[in-house]
């Protein structure tokens, strides 16, 4: 058990130092919860999900909360080992008697790296019942982001923290304002999206740019490493790698054309094991496996299409087709939006890339397509467009272009162009 002496230490070391310098981020999240929930921030590793915590630590202060009412605690600390329930309790005990005032009011605890905490659940439930408001986070090696939600037992709310979108990514390049740009302004904006498609938006890369491919290659492998082969205990290490190989450079994955590959080179293994290996890669943050939408009650889910949580992981891995990198993009802020993501494949075996869906009825079709000066390019995005349009019954149309901005009709269907830079900063 930690001694009080160590609590009172680590609880005033957070008071006397500064909060670190942030590159805010775009999230809105709700200090004042009415309910009696914690917050808890998950998402890929190496996002910035403890320098969000900082930046709510900031708004907190600003909105005149008394830093003495706050407490930040890392429990990877190398002086708090061996925690526990008790040690939790103890550490709330050492806040109360350095401020006894606090009895009395409000109190926002952040707990970071909580799964080094045995029965961290017990006392986050306890203190929600004494009026406390904390905030979580976990890594993903020992403790799913996505797991801190399901051990509260429906007591959290939990916000994903990306990679920087591009408006994040332009701020940490100094531009804040986007409105009546200047001839000037948008090459640099062209320039700086081009930057942004090819390396993606991992913070570290960003504010660290020189060494950018050293530390994207750190985060894949770690990811891989902790997060899947030693969290999850996967033996066939050897399948999984290439499972991520043909993943990363296939546009369209089908699971049963990689079994029957495996298969033909002598390699045994189940379907099953192969669905379990991306259920791993997707529960880290890895991969988006993309499945088709159909109104059929049992479409088949063995094809899907492969999307990353970031461009740079894709980039480093050796894929520099830039239309695919430009989709990628794309899937990433739609997913950042909270949209229902799928894809349409038509009667015709064409497809339009992306739908979202509400309600289980196609709201919005989208195609990405960086040039349509090329008649017959044009001429197949729009076609599998308005085909899906008939077919879904869906009348939002839209095509995500490199630079163009403008709407036609066409064949009676309203069709918006948009510019990749404009609807990343819509």
């Amino acid at each position: 058990m930690i001694r009080q002496d160590k609590w009172i230490e680590a609880i005033k070391d957070f008071q006397e130092k500064n909060i670190p310098e942030l590159v805010t981020r775009d999230i809105n999240i709700e200090v004042n919860l009415p309910i009696k929930r914690a917050i808890s921030l998950i998402g890929p590793r190496r996002a910035g999900k403890t320098f969000v915590m900082y930046q709510i630590i900031n708004e907190l202060i600003e909105k005149n909360v008394k830093k003495e009412q706050i407490l930040y605690i890392n429990f990877e600390r190398a002086d708090l080992d061996v925690l526990n329930y008790s040690d939790l309790v103890n550490m709330l005990e050492a806040f109360y008697q350095i401020y006894p005032d606090n009895k009395k009011r409000k109190i926002w605890l952040f707990l970071d790296e909580i799964q080094n905490v045995e029965g961290w659940e017990r006392f986050v439930r306890t203190a929600l019942d004494d009026d406390v408001m904390i905030f979580l986070s976990g890594s993903s090696s020992r403790l799913l982001s996505k797991e801190i939600a399901t051990s509260m037992r429906g007591r959290t709310i939990s916000y994903t923290i990306f990679p920087f979108s591009f408006k994040e990514f332009l701020k940490v390049k100094g531009m804040n304002s986007f409105d009546n740009l200047n001839s000037h302004d948008k090459a640099k904006v062209a320039n700086f999206l081009m930057e942004y498609i090819e390396y993606g938006g991992y913070p570290e890369s960003v504010i660290y740019s020189a060494q950018r491919e050293k530390i994207l290659f750190e985060i894949k492998e770690v990811t891989i490493y902790r997060d899947v082969i030693e969290r999850e205990a996967v033996r066939n290490v050897k399948t999984l790698k290439l499972l991520i190989n043909s993943i990363i450079n296939s546009k369209e994955f089908s699971i049963n054309k990689f079994y029957n590959f495996l298969k033909s080179n002598g390699i045994r293994i189940g379907k099953n094991v192969l669905y379990t290996y991306i259920e791993y890669l997707n529960d880290a943050f890895f991969v988006f496996m993309l499945k088709r939408f159909s109104y059929s009650a049992n479409p088949d889910q063995s094809i899907s299409k492969p999307y990353f949580i970031d461009n740079g992981i894709i980039r480093i891995s050796g894929v520099k087709d830039f239309s695919r990198l430009m989709e990628n993009a794309v899937f990433i802020e739609l997913y950042r939006r909270n949209n229902e993501i799928s894809y349409v494949k038509l009667s015709n075996e064409k497809e339009v890339d992306f739908t979202i869906v509400k309600d289980k009825k196609v709201k919005r079709l989208i195609q990405v397509c960086y040039d349509l000066t090329d008649f017959k390019t044009k001429e197949r995005e729009i076609s599998s467009l308005i085909k899906a349009s008939e077919e879904f019954r869906c009348n939002d149309l839209i095509i995500i272009t490199w630079n163009e901005d403008k709407e036609e009709i066409i064949d009676g269907k309203r069709i918006r162009y948009a510019s990749l830079w404009k609807w990343l900063l819509e």
